[in-house]
């Protein structure tokens, strides 16, 4: 009901505001986000959640039960099946596809980042007088940032306990997909992290000692005293969504066919408790491998085997009789057959591509060559979703009640539940194994161990962020890209300037030999000690910014 004091009440309030001081303004713009003591409690639920979920693996790692060999395996499997599978269920159903041309400012606030860290490395170091080996070390903590484990945790954290990280541009939205968007950010952050890290980390920051001028003659006296081969176990394998470790131990089935076959027999050992003699086995000399193929296979189906690689280990048994016989010779010729159509494929392949011009060769070679080396699971996933979500009948078809939604999909959401916990369960296994006290192979660790550890910490949680706020502020202020609007990726950033330094760092230094002793104190004090108030350091200044520039 309208009252005749209704328009006087107006004007009094806006008079009353016009003369509101300014202090108490903003006090007013501070009820957008929770007291100073509110927003502790809440970014300490954030991370006690994600100690709860990384302690068992700690406490099974530190009793032997999680041995590094187990790690592997399961962030392997992680990756390769349970992460894509998050990925999909997050994005998918919510990316649209306007916001797509929105996500190329990523990159170029990658850059910012690493362009910031590098040149605040480089002062430190030069404040802590290191040779360039530990500066490059330090440079290595400082410009390489966890992406993946803890930043996609506590996004998802957050996105439950703190309000007003909705964006006013989707409508209904809310914190299932507020942390959809966040892990999209950060995904994408993660693989151009990923392609610098096993870049120029790999093979200039974290190189081995003997790739320094001014320690090769101290690497060839070592030499002569100690025996040059190293364990190649590797503690923290693919972690932040990279396998590039499973190179050196890929499994090699035996019996790999030669180019050119030279083959011999060799007698063989009995069979079973009764003596019973095994068919003879032939050995094949390629690459070092030895096969067991029976030799009363017919001469036709012993050249497909040294044909086709995929037939090798196949034992075709003749003297099978009943169903057990039928199945084995029926699988042995199933698998013959489709050996015969893939090499007719690489065969077709291989001279339709020997007939193009090289203009055309050169970019096809290349382009097999970004995705083979650079592409994985996550990224295939993320590409997957992208199309879903391009594609109206698509999307309709996975997310809409029906069957697909009903069997597929609930499938899918169900294994990318398991990702995270899984992720977090590792990371603890893997803090315990790098927390654990050794001898440190490098006199040089011993004497600067301890400027390397505080010139680290210094350059990747502390100087990075009190550069890049600013930087973050007046963009988010004045540019006029709609993802700067979004509040969940303004706090992606803040988290990303001061994340601890990437666990992948770990595995790198261990393979190259690189400062280890160091590298286990790093991670320790990063994701032990200062991780609780970074990160409330990291919120406060994402929300402080969210309002400042009205976001």
């Amino acid at each position: 009901m309208n009252s005749p004091y209704a328009s006087l009440v107006d004007t009094s309030l806006t008079w009353a505001a016009d003369e509101m001081p300014a202090f108490d303004i903003a006090m007013k713009a501070h009820d957008k986000h929770p007291s100073l003591a509110g927003l502790v409690g809440l970014v300490f639920e954030a991370v006690l959640e994600v100690i709860c979920v990384s302690l068992p693996g700690y406490i099974l790692a530190r009793r032997g039960l999680f041995k590094p060999e187990h790690q592997k395996f399961v962030a392997n499997l992680n990756m390769w099946i349970f992460t894509p599978c998050l990925i999909f269920s997050k994005l998918a159903k919510q990316l649209n596809p306007n916001q797509l041309g929105d996500l190329a400012v990523i990159p170029i606030i990658f850059i910012v980042q690493t362009v910031v860290s590098y040149g605040v490395s480089i002062g430190v170091s030069k404040l802590f007088r290191l040779r360039k080996r530990a500066t490059n070390f330090v440079t290595a903590m400082s410009v390489f940032g966890n992406s993946n484990s803890l930043p996609i945790s506590l996004i998802i954290s957050l996105s439950q306990t703190l309000k007003g990280l909705s964006w006013d541009r989707i409508q209904g939205d809310h914190e299932g997909l507020v942390a959809s968007r966040g892990i999209l950010y950060l995904l994408i952050f993660q693989q151009l992290g990923q392609m610098v890290r096993w870049s120029w980390g790999f093979h200039v920051l974290l190189a081995k000692k003997d790739q320094y001028d001014e320690y090769r003659d101290e690497c060839i006296e070592e030499g002569r005293y100690r025996d040059d081969d190293t364990s190649s176990e590797v503690l923290i394998p693919g972690l932040d969504g990279n396998d590039e470790s499973s190179d050196d131990e890929t499994y090699v089935p035996a019996g790999r066919t030669p180019v050119g076959g030279t083959s011999s027999t060799s007698p063989a050992d009995s069979d079973d408790e009764l003596g019973t003699p095994k068919k003879p086995i032939v050995t094949i000399n390629g690459n070092g491998g030895v096969g067991r193929i029976p030799n009363d296979i017919p001469a036709d189906d012993l050249n497909d085997i040294t044909t086709f690689p995929h037939l090798q280990d196949i034992d075709q048994p003749q003297s099978c009789k009943g169903i057990r016989g039928y199945l084995a010779r029926s699988k042995f010729a199933l698998r013959r057959a489709l050996s015969r159509v893939e090499e007719r494929i690489r065969q077709v392949c291989v001279r339709t591509y020997s007939k193009f011009p090289r203009w055309i060769q050169l970019p096809l070679e290349k382009t097999a060559n970004f995705i083979s080396d650079f592409m994985n699971p996550p990224l295939w996933a993320m590409l997957i979703s992208i199309l879903v979500a391009s594609v109206p009948r698509l999307h309709n078809l996975f997310f809409e009640k029906g069957f697909v939604k009903n069997s597929v999909t609930d499938a899918i959401v169900q294994s990318g539940n398991v990702a995270v916990p899984m992720i977090l369960v590792v990371l603890g296994a893997n803090l315990a194994n790098n927390t654990k006290e050794s001898e440190s192979k490098d006199p040089e660790e011993a004497q600067i161990g301890s400027r390397l550890l505080i010139a680290s910490l210094i350059s990747r949680m502390v100087l990075p962020t009190l550069i890049m706020t600013p930087i973050l502020a007046l963009t988010a202020k004045y540019i006029p890209i709609s993802i700067l609007d979004d509040p969940i990726f303004i706090v992606v950033c803040f988290l990303l300037t001061g994340a601890p330094s990437a666990l992948q760092l770990a595995q790198i230094c261990q393979i190259n030999e690189v400062f280890e002793g160091v590298m286990s104190k790093i991670l320790f004090q990063s994701y032990v000690v200062w991780i609780l108030p970074s990160t409330l350091v990291l919120v406060m200044l994402a929300l402080e910014t969210l309002e400042w520039a009205g976001v």
